[in-house]
């Protein structure tokens, strides 16, 4: 093989490397940038969620991912106690990340109500691609779009909950994202960050434990309790 094929060689190679680590950046979606999902199955909750909304009689809407939307299963006796007599809608769907939340809330799952309440627990599944500062900047744009669309709702923004059995990396960004998203509270009017928020920070991490979907609903349990009658 001569000098020049092994030049034209390494150079497609290095071309090539090139492409494939732009594709990989393509990938990795934005924190803050809507964006719809394409399963079929996301896209028929997201329409049923937005025909709900059109029925009106909305007082408070929980918005998330399948933490939120687990309360329809293992959470059903907790919802039927608690929510369903504040007229809550259902606005969680399983691994939804905040751009995805961006974009239901501007297509459709918030038109046409003035509820009293929006609970908003998501980010957690942005933590295997964005790092601490995107997470939060997503959950703002969220807060953000709310208070835009939303002006007289008061908003319960809940800490991001941690998965895995031991101290892991994506547990000590969410860490810091709690940290960073506890201080919105200072800055957003009708803005409000309970104590699992304040709780589920770095510096508490080395206590934390597996949290199950049991144990999440029961932390949302315990916000529930605190709502007014």
């Amino acid at each position: 093989m001569s000098n020049r094929t092994r030049y034209f060689a390494a150079a497609l190679c290095a071309f090539a490397c090139v492409l494939l680590l732009g594709r990989y950046a393509f990938a990795v979606e934005s924190a803050t940038e809507p964006v719809s999902r394409d399963k079929a199955s996301w896209q028929t909750r997201n329409q049923s969620m937005n025909d709900r909304v059109k029925q009106g009689h909305v007082d408070l809407i929980y918005i998330g991912d399948s933490i939120v939307q687990r309360f329809e299963s293992d959470g059903k006796g907790v919802w039927a106690k608690y929510y369903a007599p504040r007229h809550a809608v259902n606005l969680g769907i399983s691994g939804d990340r905040t751009q995805h939340v961006l974009w239901r809330l501007q297509h459709g799952n918030i038109d046409g109500v003035s509820p009293k309440l929006a609970i908003v627990m998501i980010g957690q599944n942005n933590g295997p691609d964005n790092s601490a500062e995107e997470i939060a900047d997503g959950v703002k744009a969220i807060v953000d779009t709310l208070r835009a669309k939303l002006p007289n709702t008061k908003i319960l923004l809940l800490g991001i909950t941690f998965r895995g059995e031991k101290p892991n990396d994506e547990q000590i960004k969410l860490a810091k994202t709690n940290e960073i998203l506890a201080k919105l509270e200072r800055l957003l009017p009708h803005l409000r960050l309970p104590a699992v928020g304040r709780v589920l920070r770095v510096g508490a991490l080395e206590h934390t434990q597996h949290l199950t979907v049991r144990v999440r609903i029961d932390l949302a349990l315990a916000h529930a309790r605190t709502l007014p009658q």
